[in-house]
């Protein structure tokens, strides 16, 4: 759960202190493992990291100013980047060495524990070292909390996201099941014969985002006039991040509240956007993002959720099964052995949803014909 923090002046120096502490310690971690490999091939640890802090609060005062479960937090990113570094490279990816953090680039920090230096109480975040923050409480607390995160945002607002334990809520059942095909003209077009257009939340407000670039561009840097520029384009930024989130919410929400059985096709959007003619436009749809609201909402709903492999459901005829080449602009699937007639995005849908039942075990029948020529 993500609440609007409203600190006062000192509780936002005292946070923006904390983080900058943070930061100096992530770089230390950072700068500590790079030595220990380099000059011993030593492999540091989680553990043996951890087992510095207080010594290092001895040498930094400035360190007992921050939570020492929030200190913890640190040592732990700095491992889980090292482990995904290594993962990287033995699966063949870009490694990506992590990086260490420049002056105002550590932007949250997180309380592993409820009632260990955070508690939230009518409407009042108490946070150790930092007093009582203002919470603008839209929504109550679901479930039992679990972790707490701090995170200001480059638009210089605060913002807590709670991790809760919930108990399913299963909702009543309808007997309907969907597949659903992921699209830049139609957002998703289900294999009911629905579509929904696709907002282009980013086209929409592409203008106005030029323009403050454009301005950001023009001014000097390292002056007030450019970080005040900076702050607008992130505004715009944050506008269209919020809208977008918004639509996936709604729009999930809607789909698990409808079927019991959501199909969605398995995408590796990073494998899409190599194609950089169409690469603004998938990052602006955001499918990965509505498949994972689609996936937790159903889970909590008691629904049934799979993704399956895409390929072939667009070429593959819904009626008969047979496999007919297309090109990405012919956009009516019409069989030459059935003589089946459809829109292509419904024609993938229905394929989609004949793939998912079979995966999770809700018989549905192939096609009767075999793939052909």
């Amino acid at each position: 759960m993500k609440y609007r923090l409203k600190p006062t002046t000192k509780q936002v120096h005292l946070l923006q202190d904390q983080l900058e502490e943070c930061r100096c310690l992530y770089n230390h971690f950072l700068e500590d493992r790079k030595r220990g490999w380099e000059e011993r091939q030593e492999s540091l640890t989680y553990y043996g990291h951890k087992a510095t802090l207080p010594h290092l609060k001895a040498f930094c005062p400035e360190l007992s100013n921050v939570h020492s479960q929030v200190l913890q937090d640190v040592v732990m990113r700095v491992d889980l980047a090292f482990k995904a570094y290594f993962r990287r490279c033995k699966t063949g990816e870009k490694p990506g060495y992590p990086r260490f953090r420049g002056y105002g680039r550590y932007d949250s920090m997180t309380f592993p524990q409820y009632g260990n230096g955070w508690q939230l109480a009518d409407g009042v975040l108490k946070l150790s070292k930092v007093g009582a923050l203002r919470v603008v409480q839209h929504r109550p607390v679901e479930g039992t909390p679990k972790t707490c995160t701090i995170r200001r945002s480059a638009t210089g607002k605060w913002y807590v996201t709670m991790a809760c334990e919930v108990e399913a809520q299963p909702l009543p059942s309808t007997g309907e099941t969907v597949g659903i095909d992921m699209g830049l003209r139609s957002f998703a077009t289900l294999s009911t014969g629905e579509s929904t257009p696709c907002p282009k939340f980013l086209r929409t407000d592409e203008k106005d985002l030029k323009r403050t670039q454009r301005k950001l561009s023009a001014a000097t840097r390292g002056t007030p006039a450019r970080q005040k520029r900076r702050r607008i384009v992130a505004r715009v930024h944050e506008r269209i991040v919020h809208r977008r989130t918004n639509f996936a919410h709604q729009e999930s929400r809607r789909l698990v509240n409808r079927f019991d059985v959501l199909v969605v096709e398995d995408l590796s959007v990073n494998r899409f956007v190599h194609n950089h003619c169409l690469a603004k436009s998938i990052h602006d749809a955001a499918w990965s993002q509505c498949a994972t609201f689609l996936s937790y909402k159903a889970a909590c709903a008691g629904r049934a959720f799979g993704a399956v492999n895409p390929a072939y459901t667009s070429q593959d005829c819904s009626g008969c099964g047979h496999r007919q080449k297309k090109t990405l602009a012919e956009r009516t699937h019409a069989c030459v052995c059935c003589g089946l007639t459809l829109d292509r995005d419904h024609n993938a849908a229905l394929n989609i949803k004949r793939l998912g039942l079979q995966s999770l075990g809700l018989s549905q029948e192939a096609p009767g014909l075999s793939h052909g020529e």
